[in-house]
């Protein structure tokens, strides 16, 4: 973990992302939290990892996203050499879709 980002701010910050309930609450909590820009972005690099694990192309993820070369590197890097955080995600995304489905 990035001893930079570990503060008093952010751990409250995450404390009150935990306490929502549903996307409707989130849509609320974030559009007053960032800009529309800083939530796209977000977005964005999430929907690169997504495609990125599912094997896609630069070329393929950089035309359906929008995002740069460079944010597909730097999102790639992250999966590669990150925290592992995306990856949890991911593996907590697929157990309860197995569950649901």
């Amino acid at each position: 973990m990035n001893k930079k980002i570990k503060t008093e701010a952010v751990d409250h910050l995450f404390e009150a992302v935990l306490k929502l309930e549903n996307p409707e609450e989130c849509y609320s909590f974030f559009e007053d939290v960032c800009t529309v820009n800083e939530l796209l972005s977000l977005s964005q690099r999430y929907e690169v990892a997504r495609m990125l694990r599912k094997k896609k192309t630069y070329l393929e993820i950089a035309e359906k996203t929008g995002a740069s070369t460079a944010t597909i590197s730097r999102v790639n890097r992250s999966l590669n050499y990150g925290n592992d955080g995306y990856d949890m995600v991911f593996a907590r995304l697929e157990e309860t879709e197995e569950k649901e489905g």
